[in-house]
């Protein structure tokens, strides 16, 4: 198993029972997966429960990929439907799970002063778009989903998709645009 190893490729090793690949499936999504949840419920633990499910019925039902879709895609529309559930049952069930030690790979303190304050004028123009248009906007440009991806992902019609993005980028080019 390598690193470059494409998502297909894992999961059809993941249907066979092969822990390892999982387990770089989960590690590759998991990041994007938490962000995407975390905008729609606003709430860390609901959205890391809302994974771990999700991440489950991955490893369950990875057998019955049909490849319609990428297995990014896959994988964003049974966590979009995992948490419709838990939103749904109003169950708010907590997993304790042992956390990774991970190596630090924050950039240097050079950098994080150099862009600073740019990235807070996006984080705060970001802040002020409506959850709908903020969901597109980072499956499109933070995790590179094309517009069908994101439709299939999101559960709404391209056409949809395409006029959200739209206005997105409306908004945020008059937020930057501003003088501070």
């Amino acid at each position: 198993m390598t690193a470059g190893e494409d998502d297909r490729s894992l999961l059809g090793r993941a249907a066979l029972g092969d822990k390892q690949a999982m387990h770089l499936l989960y590690e590759r999504h998991h990041d994007p997966l938490f962000a995407f949840i975390r905008i729609r419920c606003r709430d860390e633990s609901l959205a890391g429960d809302v994974v771990h499910d999700a991440m489950l019925e991955v490893w369950r039902s990875a057998g019955r990929y049909s490849g319609r879709a990428s297995v990014r895609t896959w994988i964003f529309a049974i966590a979009r439907n995992k948490l419709v559930d838990r939103l749904r049952r109003g169950a708010r069930v907590s997993y304790v799970e042992e956390v990774p030690d991970l190596p630090d790979e924050t950039p240097d303190a050079e950098t994080v002063l150099g862009s600073a304050q740019d990235a807070a004028r996006v984080r705060s123009c970001l802040g002020r778009l409506k959850e709908a248009h903020l969901a597109v906007i980072r499956l499109a440009f933070y995790e590179g989903l094309a517009y069908d991806e994101i439709s299939e992902a999101e559960g709404i019609p391209l056409g949809t998709v395409k006029t959200r993005v739209h206005h997105a980028k409306k908004l945020l080019l008059h937020c930057l645009g501003r003088r501070r």
